[in-house]
């Protein structure tokens, strides 16, 4: 037998699904994450997956992983000392950025910038320039560079080096050169270029996102050959890790050590190729979905079944070129926080989270705060006797001490108090909701919701309610999708080339002969790992404008469509998506900024997810009678056992779903079926 492992290091708990690769059969299991060291964590879940299963660990041949490394050393500041060469004249590239200030002409009078990711006193310029076509204006000075590298290497203390010239996005040799001397004074600290992270055009987005490139690179390097050395020594010398890129793709621990930048949003991106796998197999094509774990909340809208992806990645006020799933996040989370200012008086939930530790206060594990998860038990959708991560009890008595604290402070009752928490936590989700549909155009009663995370599915039925997006879809396993999502997504890379070429001026013929050229690039990094290129995919992207704006959106196409209806193809794909987003196109004057090939690996697992058709009634799954708070009432419901759920069952409301990673709460008025792939769609009745 052969197993694939998907891993996701979350906020509170780090999620594991063993895959059978044959025969579909998972299994899951929840550790609690180790924010000191995320492997522990990841080490701890393997040993327990395994022990739980019976499943010898040298079966487990493939462990695809999402990692929040490379995004914590951005918010946290934890990154390395970056020394940065740049076009003499240029040193102040990063000071410049683009003057932006928060808060408008106000905003100069209290903004401070932080630090720069890459000091001005650990700059230095390169006499060498290119022209905007690539040629050489002026030379390398070999020599300088030197001088001004061994000056650099004296000061100390420079933990990675980035090189950034002016117009390299065109013509990468000079970089590539001043890259050979560095490496004869800088011989043991990462080096990264611009041309070979980020060959676009613009020269403070290149310039920030290859020192952010360089920033994480060597953490994530630790991270990632101490894990893959762990695996090794615990699953076998033939254990391949791929870790999740933030485009939703996976890339080899190889490359995703080389290129760390686009492992920015690689947490939130697992959730949402585990949506798309699950709502695709049962023919949900338009869907939104929100994945709240203990921290934070993400949502995202999936359109004929592909996610849209920004070419632009956002991490606290870092803003790099690495394209991303469009992930918006909020900050509540089941850990958030509720208090009551001592001001306004007002209830306010997040964005402070109680996180793993403490947590909660029902965890019993020092938390005292009361939390949306504290909300939740006391108004009986997480019943006390249900059990968190298959082996964490939960404690009422504690929650309600803990809600008490906001009902003292409003005046209010603990179950009011407790019911306005999750009222607020919905609300603001909800917001976060609007941000991808309706400020983007799109209606979410188009859409189906798909709730997801450890807390999603006890918030999906409301949310459902906010939204009008009906059905609202909990997907087998919930609160270890994430995990799901990366065991079962693609490895996959891309090259881009900058074009700058008007529409009209460019023949079919030489747009896909300069595609190819990019295809066989994006290729090169995938047969370096071994994938047998019979096995290769790939898709085509443009990035378009119309000649004199300063934004472009991008459209998608297959060579074959291209071939078929030539450029008609791209521009018309982009005067539509130009109306759906702004109410109008002008038909011409389409200017073509860039250019790329995203090459994907055609995945080899054969896994049927259907499951068995229901047999016998559904008071068969039934644990046993409680009951639950909603909208000022107690109201009687039931606790079933999702195990025991089969294609076809139909629970209804109010109703209790439990399972190992999650808890599903149907309300008053709504009914939930199990479709043939373990979906439950809840709707109206």
């Amino acid at each position: 037998m052969s197993y694939r492992l998907g891993v996701d290091v979350g906020g509170t708990f780090t999620d594991f699904l063993l895959l059978n690769e044959q025969s579909g059969e998972t299994f899951t299991a929840k550790v609690p994450s180790t924010p000191e060291d995320q492997s522990i964590g990841v080490l701890n879940g393997v040993a327990r997956v395994c022990e739980q299963t019976g499943i010898t660990p040298s079966d487990i041949k493939l462990v695809m992983h999402g990692t929040t490394v490379a995004t914590n050393a951005v918010l946290t500041g934890r990154g390395a000392t970056v020394g940065l060469i740049t076009t003499a004249g240029y040193e102040d590239t990063l000071q410049v950025a683009r003057s932006f200030c928060p808060g408008g002409l106000g905003g100069w009078v209290s903004y401070v910038k932080k630090p720069l990711l890459a000091p001005l006193e650990l700059t230095i310029g390169a006499t060498e320039r290119l022209a905007a076509d690539g040629s050489v204006v002026t030379p390398l000075d070999e020599d300088a560079l030197r001088r001004d590298l061994k000056e650099l290497r004296a000061k100390g203390g420079i933990q990675a080096l980035t090189i950034c010239f002016i117009n390299a996005y065109m013509n990468g040799e000079h970089e590539a050169r001043a890259r050979d001397i560095a490496l004869e004074i800088f011989d043991d600290v990462p080096i990264s270029i611009s041309s070979e992270v980020v060959p676009e055009m613009q020269e403070y987005e290149r310039t920030e996102t290859t020192v952010v490139n360089s920033y994480v690179r060597p953490e994530v390097q630790i991270y990632v050959d101490n894990l893959q050395n762990a695996l090794e020594e615990r699953l076998g010398k033939d254990t391949h890790l791929s870790i999740l890129r933030s485009d939703g793709g996976l890339a080899s621990s190889r490359a995703a050590a080389d290129s760390p930048v686009n492992l920015l949003m690689s947490g939130p991106a697992g959730g949402v190729t585990g949506a798309l796998f699950f709502c695709e197999q049962a023919g949900f094509r338009n869907i939104l979905t929100f994945d709240m774990g203990g921290t934070s909340t993400d949502v995202a809208l999936i359109q004929n079944a592909r996610a849209r992806v920004r070419r632009e990645t956002f991490v606290g006020d870092v803003r790099v070129r690495a394209p991303s799933v469009d992930v918006r996040t909020v900050g509540a989370g089941g850990g958030s926080i509720a208090f009551v200012p001592e001001l306004t008086k007002a209830l306010r939930v997040g964005p402070e989270s109680a996180g793993a530790v403490p947590g909660p206060a029902c965890y019993m594990k020092g938390g005292e705060e009361p939390t949306v998860c504290d909300a939740n038990v006391v108004l009986g959708y997480l019943p006390s006797d249900v059990q968190l991560g298959g082996a964490m009890e939960i404690n009422r008595d504690a929650s309600e001490k803990a809600v008490q604290k906001v009902a003292d402070a409003m005046g209010i009752s603990v179950m009011e108090a407790a019911e306005g928490i999750v009222k607020i936590a919905n609300e603001a989700m909800f917001g976060a909701l609007r941000l991808v549909s309706v400020e983007q155009g799109y209606d979410p009663r188009d859409f189906a919701l798909v709730g997801f995370g450890g807390a999603g599915p006890l918030h999906a039925n409301a949310l459902g309610r906010l939204s009008g997006a009906w059905p609202v879809i909990v997907p087998p396993g919930p609160g270890v999708l994430c995990a799901y999502g990366d065991a079962t997504t693609r490895v996959q890379d891309e090259a881009t080339r900058t074009y700058i070429t008007m529409a009209e001026a460019i023949s079919t013929d030489q747009l896909e002969a300069d595609l190819k050229e990019l295809k066989a690039r994006a290729s090169e990094s995938l047969m370096a790992d071994g994938i047998d290129p019979e096995r290769l995919e790939t898709t085509y992207q443009a990035d378009l404008r119309y000649q004199g704006q300063a934004f472009q959106i991008t459209v998608e196409f297959t060579a074959e469509e291209l071939h078929e209806k030539g450029l008609a193809l791209i521009t018309d794909q982009f005067d539509d998506e130009h109306e759906q987003l702004f109410t109008f196109k002008l038909g011409d004057g389409h200017e073509i900024l860039m250019i790329r090939a995203v090459v994907s690996a055609r995945s080899s697992l054969e896994a049927d997810v259907t499951i068995a058709e229901a047999q016998g009634d559904i008071a068969d799954a039934k644990i046993h009678d409680t009951r639950f708070y909603a909208e000022g009432e107690w109201y009687d419901a039931k606790i079933y056992d999702r195990g025991r759920l089969g294609a076809g069952h139909v629970v209804p409301g109010p109703s209790i779903v439990s399972e190992m990673d999650s808890t599903t709460v149907i309300l008053p008025g709504y009914a939930g079926r199990v479709d043939k792939v373990g979906n439950l769609l809840i709707e109206p009745v």
